[in-house]
């Protein structure tokens, strides 16, 4: 068949995804084979694919389909995370776009456009993965939201509850005044931020006298109890047992004793609003202090404030410093740089808040998650992240897992009128419950009120492993056994508290196991500035339009020419070129040998055959060291290797080598071995570049319908003979040489040579000779046992090479030509070693100025020498 002359990736990317999905190689069902299981980092519902997406996901479609090429029974499972926050706010903004507020509907009301919105963006970024290649098994795609994994969920925490770690309570929790939601620790971003110290005079009561307070939040004072000073202070023992005004509002609030106080931060002196910061709340729970909560859920200012009542607090900060001032409280206004928290899923600053919320207890879940990494049961890669993951869970607080939002997991607690409350999977089960719990046989479902908060996020995805094998709800099932625990999560290490910890916990509360074997965690994609890509600063490219241009298997490689495991990523859209001109490599490659015409009354010629024992090695040798790469994580480096392979021993030294003469024919035992050789190579490469490896495959030879590189089997490493491999390296050298001598004296490849050798222990090996000339244009080669007068030399290692020039060249005119040119660089030479001995300028040029001269006196040197023994042959 015509083979293209291009190979065009837009239409052979389509193909074979299609037949790939016809034939179902994706599907993974339980079976005798050994399970090889990853389950997919669910990308948001809201999401739509960006760079990192690409980065993670090229590499779980890596791991899966070398898996299968091993022989493994490869499932990999796909979904999407609800994402509370972050798709409540997108359909909160667009029914306001439509003139609908939030607090206008029912809940059963906004939920029906959450589920709206959801069907129609839920299944983008899923179809956006299939453009890249990814074998996910579609057929078992999960929701977080959807009906077996919402009810793992609710049955979760409902056991939880009832084993007593769950638990109500009224706490200090981050709260998110756009989002009007409670955030998780992990959840606050700090940024380091120019501010202002504001030092603020509080009169003590009955005296004229007054203690300054330093603040960087003027507007809290408003909520002030008490005021603080260390009892080790001497400047302040005086004021033991007095009270003192709060200004503007003249509250009496007393002068309390606590060594929390930093003697030396602002005045020694601090203010004490326990509803409005967490550490002075602590402080208030020691001294029994009054706590008054003055701001509303959106960041106002609340009734409880007295003043400025319904103000943002921003604006409430710059209102209140001219009445402070005006008050005569104010006594100064300082620069100072401090961290502000901000909610990581809407970019306001957090405000702590007291709010009653449910929460999991943590430390005892933690102790067989925090082992299991720490005696690699679990593996992490890199190793570092060992040390944050250490540090986290040795110091691990309760988790709030409530979220005061409609889209989620509504929370399974049904309260009575009483306030008391039952807690049950269905609202039947809580009934039933209702009624045993008081004795009441008359209640029904209108006596009970469901809590309005839904769950974390993060607690529902935390069961990913196990939810998405229905491991939960059925715990003996034939899928949960076979396919449990998983293989390899590929992940990103920002989320290692969030999601990572959080699953190992789970598993082994759930399973008794670890959810996975091996963590690798990715780096994150920088630009060449190192920033981090985002939209917001216009700096990352769409994935899509990258495929469009370069092809998604130019893109993967791409990807990976720049991405060790757990550092970050500095993307050049140069190195996605570098991917589409590797592809165009192994195109012409193919191109090259099927252009060939077979003749099968041709002897094998000893060039070829040495050429191709060498080859199987050298592929054997890439082989091994592939599959250690694997073994390690280091998938850009099992790129590298098989990048290497092709583009230098394949292409360039085993086609060259066994490529028959222009308009001649090639023997059918090379061309057969040679197709086998690529046949290998393909196979090698199909993880990483899926598309144009199967094309070329299924090119290459008669396929039957149903075959495809994608279920062919990795190549086994055999035995290296290593002396071979070393031998080999020996006749590259040589033929380098020969190839300088030529380019140095303008001889064209036309013309034949005779080559004459002076063997050494290492550098020659006989056997090679075929290759030689054939590389070579060689007419002949003669051994001799001395140095060989007026020729062109070059040694490898111990061995001597030398060609004779005799009539090529016109020793005349080439002698002529080289003096000049060593005049000139003579001439150029002692211009750079004047400027050089300046002493003025080798001071007081810039050192990089310095360091460039220094290079060209060195090259000069160099070429001076090549240069003077070039003359010396030629005379």
């Amino acid at each position: 068949m015509e083979i293209p002359s291009k190979y065009n990736p837009v239409e052979v990317e389509d193909k074979w995804y299609q037949y790939w999905l016809e034939q179902n190689y994706f599907h993974s069902e339980p079976d005798e084979r050994e399970p090889y299981t990853i389950v997919i980092p669910p990308p948001n519902v809201t999401g739509v694919l960006h760079m990192g997406h690409m980065l993670n996901n090229t590499i779980q479609d890596i791991l899966v389909r070398r898996a299968r090429m091993l022989g493994k029974n490869a499932c990999w499972v796909p979904g999407t995370d609800h994402a509370s926050i972050a798709t409540e706010a997108k359909v909160v903004a667009k029914l306001k776009n439509e003139g609908i507020a939030k607090k206008d509907l029912t809940r059963d009301e906004f939920l029906k456009h959450a589920w709206d919105w959801t069907d129609k963006h839920g299944g983008i970024i899923l179809e956006q993965l299939k453009k890249l290649g990814a074998s996910c098994d579609w057929e078992r795609t999960c929701f977080t939201m959807d009906e077996a994994r919402s009810e793992s969920v609710i049955k979760v925490f409902v056991d939880l509850y009832n084993k007593g770690l769950v638990y109500r309570g009224v706490r200090m929790v981050n709260w998110d005044p756009q989002a009007k939601t409670a955030v998780s620790d992990e959840e606050v971003i700090y940024k380091e931020e120019q501010s202002k110290l504001y030092y603020v005079r509080y009169q003590i009561e009955g005296e004229g006298d007054f203690v300054t307070i330093a603040t960087t939040r003027p507007e809290t004072i408003l909520g002030d109890t008490a005021v603080c000073v260390n009892p080790n202070d001497e400047r302040f023992q005086h004021l033991k047992g007095k009270r003192v005004l709060v200004p503007l509002v003249q509250r009496s609030v007393p002068i309390i004793m606590d060594d929390y106080v930093d003697m030396e931060f602002g005045t020694g002196c601090l203010k004490i609003t326990p509803a409005h910061d967490i550490n002075d709340y602590e402080i208030g729970m020691r001294h029994n202090l009054e706590t008054i909560d003055t701001f509303n859920d959106d960041g106002t200012l609340s009734e409880k404030a007295q003043i400025l009542v319904g103000v943002d607090r921003f604006e409430a900060r710059k209102q209140i410093v001219p009445m402070l001032e005006e008050a005569g409280n104010l006594v100064k206004v300082e620069d100072y740089k401090n961290k502000v928290g901000y909610s990581e899923r809407t970019d306001v600053v957090i405000e702590p808040k007291l709010s009653a919320q449910w929460f999991l207890a943590m430390e005892k879940l933690a102790r067989p998650a925090l082992e299991a990494v720490e005696s690699d049961d679990v593996e992490f890669h890199p190793k570092k992240f060992k040390n944050l993951y250490r540090h986290w869970m040795g110091n691990v607080k309760d988790w709030c897992i409530s979220r005061q939002l409609w889209w989620g997991h509504q929370i399974p607690v049904y309260y009575l009128a009483d306030g008391t409350f039952v807690v049950a999977e269905t609202a039947d089960k809580a009934l039933e419950l209702a009624k045993e719990k008081t004795g009441d046989p008359a209640l029904t479902m209108a006596d009970l009120k469901q809590d309005d908060d839904v769950l974390d996020t993060w607690a529902s995805s935390w069961l990913w492993p196990i939810s998405v094998f229905d491991g939960i709800k059925d715990p003996d099932n034939k899928d949960i056994n076979y396919y449990y625990p998983t293989d390899d999560l590929v992940t990103a290490p920002e989320i290692i508290f969030f999601w990572v910890a959080r699953m190992i916990i789970a598993g082994y509360e759930y399973r008794q196991d670890k959810p996975f074997k091996n963590v690798y965690f990715t780096g994150i994609v920088r630009d060449k500035l190192h920033r981090k890509m985002s939209k917001s600063l216009g700096n990352s490219p769409d994935p899509l339009e990258l495929i469009n241009q370069y092809g998604a298997d130019g893109v993967r490689v791409g990807m990976l020419l720049c991405s060790p495991a757990g550092n970050d990523l500095l993307f050049d859209e140069a190195l996605t070129e570098q991917g589409r001109n590797f592809t165009a490599k192994i195109w012409n490659s193919f191109r090259l040998i099927k252009g060939w015409e077979v003749a099968g009354f041709l002897k094998q010629p000893n060039h070829s055959r040495l050429a191709i024992d060498w080859f199987n090695q050298k592929l054997d040798e890439q082989i091994a060291i592939m599959n250690d790469h694997f073994d390690k994580f280091r998938i850009s480096d099992a790129l590298m290797t098989i990048y290497t392979t092709i583009r230098d021993e394949f292409s360039s030294w085993l086609l060259e080598v066994v490529k028959p003469a222009y308009q001649q024919p090639i023997d059918k035992k090379t061309y057969e071995e040679v197709l086998e050789a690529l046949d290998k190579v393909l196979r090698l490469l199909h993880p990483f570049m899926p598309f144009i490896s199967e094309e070329i495959w299924q090119l290459l030879r008669e396929r039957k319908e149903g075959e495809s590189i994608m279920i062919s089997q990795w190549p086994d490493a055999g035995e290296v003979d290593a002396a071979l491999l070393n031998d080999f390296e020996s006749v590259k050298e040589a033929i380098a040489g020969i190839r300088t001598v030529r380019k140095n004296n303008n001889l064209p490849m036309k013309d034949q040579l005779e080559l004459k050798i002076q063997p050494g222990d290492k550098g020659y090996h006989q056997k090679y000779d075929p290759i030689l000339v054939k590389m070579g244009n060689l007419s002949a080669i003669e051994l001799v046992n001395e140095e060989v007068k007026g020729a062109a030399s070059y040694r490898v290692f111990s061995s001597s090479y030398f060609i004779d020039l005799g009539d090529l060249i016109d020793v005349e005119e080439e002698l002529k030509k080289l003096k000049e040119e060593l005049k000139y660089t003579e001439g150029f030479l002692n211009s750079v070693t004047k400027k050089l001995s300046n002493e003025r300028f080798v001071s007081g040029a810039p050192e990089a100025v310095v360091a460039k001269e220094k290079a060209k006196q060195a090259d000069a040197e160099a070429k001076i020498k090549v240069l003077q023994e070039q003359i010396a042959n030629l005379k």
